[in-house]
C-alpha cells in the first residue's frame, strides 16, 4: 500500500487547475511539505548562518556591466524610459556554480534617485524571472501569441530599481557545472549563495553599493528573504560595517510557520464555503500539525484531507475565484490584453517567450537543461526549518522595516495562515486594524486592510488578489510597494479624499 501523506490531494488537484504540474511555486511548497512529513528534509536544526570570507567570495566585475545590457528584447515595445540588464554572477568558481538575473532600473527617473528593491519568488524552485518578471511585478508582459511583449504599467520600476534573482542553481537559467549541486540544495546554502550573488553584483554595480536596499518576495521567499536579510545584517555585524544598505523586507503569501501555515489553510477554506463542517470538524479533531507530533496524523485524517481534494478539484488553489487556464495553446493572433484582469493562461505564454533563442540571446541566457521552465524538476532539498518567526525579533531590534502582505483570495498560504503565524510574535499594536484605499485608482476604493505594530512592521491584506499579488491587483501592489519603501502608512479614507 502507498503512504499517504496530508497534502497529497491538494497537490494532485492544484495540478489539474494549472495544466501542468511543476508550474506553480504551490505545487512546489506541497511537494517539500510532504518531504518534511516523511522526514526526509532537515527541519528541526534551524537556520544557521554561515560566515562568508569576502575576499574569498569576490570575484573581479570589471567590465561585466557593459557587457550584461540589454539593448532590446525581442517584440519589446519601441521605446522605453529606463535601461535593463541580465546576465550571471558566478557565486562558486571551482563548482561553476552561476545565478541568473534580470535588473530593471527605475523608469522614467533617475535610478540613482531611487532604491534598490531585490525581488525572489518561492517554490522552493521556482523562478523569480518568469513568474515574478513577466507575469508579476515587471515592466513587461508576454501576449497570447507567446511571441511579443506589452507594457505592464503598474510595474514596481515605477518606484525603484528592481532586481529579479532565480535562485538556487537549476532554477530558470541558472546553473552548475557540478550536477550533485541540484541535490544539494536547502535553506542555509540557498541564504549563502543569494549573499555572495548580492556582493559580487554591487561590485558589478558599485553605483548601488550605499544605496537603500529592500527584500521583498511571496510564496516560500517567506523563507528566501529572512534568511537573506539575517545573513546580510550578520555580515555586517561581523565585518563591523555596512556591506549592504539593509532596510526592510516586505514578504508575500508567505510561508513562515508550518504548524499555523497548515491549520490556517483548511480555516480559510472552510470560511470561504469550499469544504463542509463535517470536513473541517475531522481536520481539527484528527490531524496533529505539531512539528514535534511522535505519532503520523490517524486515518481519518487522511480521509479528511481527501475530502477536502475531491471539494476544490475544479478551482484554483492560488486564487479561488479566478478562472482557470483551459488551454494551453497559443493565439495566431494576440489577444486583447488587459493588466488588471490577469490572464490564467500567461504562465504558458511566458514558457514559450522564454524559449525561444533569440529572447535568450537578448537577455544574455543559455539553458543547460532541455528547456527553460518556471519551476525546477530537478531541485532536492535538504533542509527547511518549520519556522521563521525566531528571525523576526532581530529586524525589529535593529530597526529593519518589516511588512507582511497577503493576498485575500489565495487558499494555499492564505490571509487566515499569516494572521495566525504573527499572533505567535504577540506584537504590540501601534494603529489598529482599519481598511486602507488604493491612491492609484481614481474610484474611492478599498484596497484591504491592515495593522501597524510597534518595532515598524505592518500586516497588510490586498482585497481580491491571490497567491502572486501583482498578478491579480497590480494597482493595489504598487501602492503597497511604494508606501513599504517610503516607510509610510498606506492611505485612509480621509488621506484620500485630501488627494
Amino acid at each position: 500500500m502507498v503512504k499517504r501523506y496530508l497534502f497529497f490531494s491538494l497537490f494532485l488537484f492544484s495540478c489539474i487547475a494549472a495544466l501542468t504540474c511543476d508550474a506553480r511555486q504551490g505545487d512546489h511548497l506541497t511537494r517539500l511539505m510532504q518531504a518534511k512529513k516523511a522526514k526526509k528534509i532537515d527541519n528541526k536544526s534551524g537556520f544557521h548562518v554561515q560566515a562568508v570570507e569576502l575576499a574569498e567570495a569576490l570575484i573581479p566585475q570589471e567590465g561585466s556591466k557593459a557587457i550584461d545590457k540589454i539593448q532590446r528584447l525581442p517584440g519589446q515595445l519601441s521605446n522605453v524610459n529606463f535601461t535593463q540588464y541580465g546576465g550571471y554572477v558566478t557565486i562558486d568558481e571551482q563548482a561553476g556554480r552561476a545565478l541568473y538575473y534580470y535588473f530593471a532600473e527605475v523608469d522614467g527617473a533617475d535610478p540613482s534617485s531611487k532604491p534598490l528593491v531585490l525581488w525572489l519568488n518561492g517554490g522552493p524552485g521556482c523562478s523569480s524571472l518568469g513568474i515574478g518578471a513577466f507575469t508579476e511585478l515587471g515592466p513587461f508582459r508576454v501576449h497570447s501569441g507567446g511571441k511579443t511583449l506589452y507594457e505592464n504599467r503598474f510595474a514596481w520600476n515605477k518606484v525603484a530599481n528592481v532586481l529579479f534573482l532565480e535562485s538556487p542553481a537549476g532554477v530558470g537559467f541558472s546553473y552548475s557545472n557540478t550536477t550533485s549541486d541540484y541535490s544539494h540544495s536547502g535553506d542555509n546554502r540557498t541564504a549563502i549563495d543569494n549573499y555572495v550573488f548580492l556582493v559580487n553584483w554591487l561590485e558589478r554595480y558599485s553605483e548601488y553599493k550605499s544605496r537603500e536596499f529592500y527584500l521583498a518576495g511571496e510564496s516560500y521567499a517567506g523563507h528566501y528573504v529572512p534568511q537573506l536579510a539575517h545573513t546580510i545584517l550578520k555580515q555586517n555585524e561581523l565585518a563591523n560595517k555596512t556591506i549592504i544598505n539593509l532596510k526592510g523586507i516586505m514578504i508575500g503569501n508567505a510561508v513562515i510557520n508550518d504548524e499555523t501555515d497548515e491549520i490556517g489553510m483548511y480555516d480559510f477554506l472552510w470560511t470561504h464555503a469550499l469544504i463542509s463542517d463535517e470536513t473541517l470538524y475531522k481536520i481539527h479533531k484528527y490531524c496533529n500539525f505539531s512539528p514535534n507530533a511522535s505519532q503520523p496524523p490517524q486515518p481519518e485524517c487522511y480521509d479528511a484531507s481527501d475530502e477536502v481534494g475531491s471539494d476544490i478539484q475544479d478551482i484554483d488553489i492560488y486564487n479561488i475565484y479566478a478562472p482557470l487556464c483551459l488551454s494551453d495553446n497559443l493565439t495566431p493572433t494576440p489577444k486583447r490584453v488587459s493588466i488588471k484582469n490577469f490572464d490564467p493562461c500567461s504562465g504558458i505564454y511566458v514558457h514559450t517567450y522564454l524559449n525561444l533563442p533569440e529572447v535568450q540571446e537578448a537577455l544574455h541566457a543559455v539553458t543547460r537543461l532541455e528547456s527553460w521552465t518556471p519551476c525546477s524538476q530537478g531541485t532536492d532539498w535538504d533542509d527547511s526549518p518549520w519556522s521563521v518567526l525566531n528571525l523576526f525579533s532581530e529586524f525589529f531590534a535593529q530597526g529593519i522595516r518589516v511588512w507582511v502582505y497577503s493576498g485575500d483570495t489565495d487558499g494555499i498560504v492564505p490571509v487566515t495562515s499569516t494572521r495566525s503565524s504573527l499572533n505567535l510574535l504577540k506584537l504590540e499594536v501601534k494603529s489598529p486594524w482599519r481598511p486602507w484605499y488604493n491612491r492609484l485608482n481614481r474610484e474611492k476604493e478599498v484596497g484591504g486592510y491592515t495593522e501597524e505594530y510597534k518595532g515598524d512592521s505592518t500586516l497588510v491584506t490586498v482585497r481580491g488578489a491571490g497567491h502572486e499579488v501583482p498578478s491579480y491587483q497590480p494597482p493595489r501592489a504598487l501602492t503597497l510597494i511604494d508606501f513599504f519603501l517610503k516607510g509610510e502608512a498606506l492611505p485612509s479614507a480621509s488621506a484620500f479624499n485630501k488627494n
